[in-house]
């Protein structure tokens, strides 16, 4: 599968954003990655779907919304109306009740449908939900804050993923040229970046390092 490289708008300079899009996008950015954090399932707070929806209109990029919040099937409305392409829940905020429902509404919208799972969390916990995800996000940080160090363990995570399941394997948490090798070796193939991408002085090259990492 090609590799894809997801900058994660997180790490970009908010206070001239439109630009910050445009520079990642010129660069040659797939996606962009969008965090979503409540201060409940992760300490810190950050942007809603009125902000999504600005996005929306600076880019013509698939917008990869990561809901890091609890009760996220009550919040997918608003962020599928502001404009996201992908919508991404976490394993631990979701019942597995929930988990086919929520997959069939997103996918009568044309909205790809992923589920994420956090460093501690192990793939037995998430292997009843493979059926109902269009793609797999494994973190490789703690989730809440940009900038982390990669966690070494996700790459075991990775490989036993990639055994079960044949679908995307994206990847998010202390990416940049080094650890993007080891990922894309293990079965990855969509990278969210934040603070490597957003803090190059050559974003395209930053973005041309992770993806040809695998080579």
């Amino acid at each position: 599968m090609s590799i894809k490289v997801a900058p994660s708008l997180l790490s970009a300079d908010f206070s001239c954003l439109a630009q910050e899009i445009k520079k990642v996008e010129r660069a040659g950015a797939d996606m962009l990655h969008i965090d979503i954090m409540d201060g409940h399932f992760v300490p810190n707070l950050t942007i809603g779907p009125v902000v999504v929806k600005y996005i929306r209109k600076c880019t013509k990029l698939p917008l990869d919304v990561h809901l890091m919040i609890e009760n996220p099937q009550e919040f997918v409305d608003a962020f599928v109306n502001a404009g996201s392409d992908m919508l991404t829940a976490h394993i631990e905020t979701i019942p597995g009740s929930k988990l086919q429902a929520l997959s069939s509404k997103l996918k009568r919208k044309g909205i790809k449908f992923g589920i994420s799972l956090n460093p501690g969390t192990p793939i037995a916990k998430i292997k009843p939900a493979l059926k109902y995800a269009d793609f797999i996000l494994v973190m490789s940080v703690n989730p809440g804050f940009s900038g982390q160090n990669f966690i070494p363990g996700a790459i075991t995570k990775i490989k036993e993923l990639s055994a079960i399941y044949k679908g995307d394997i994206a990847v998010d948490g202390g990416i940049n040229n080094l650890t993007a090798k080891g990922v894309i070796a293990a079965g990855a193939n969509i990278l969210a970046a934040g603070s490597y991408i957003f803090g190059a002085k050559n974003t395209r090259e930053a973005i041309e390092r992770i993806r040809n990492a695998g080579k």
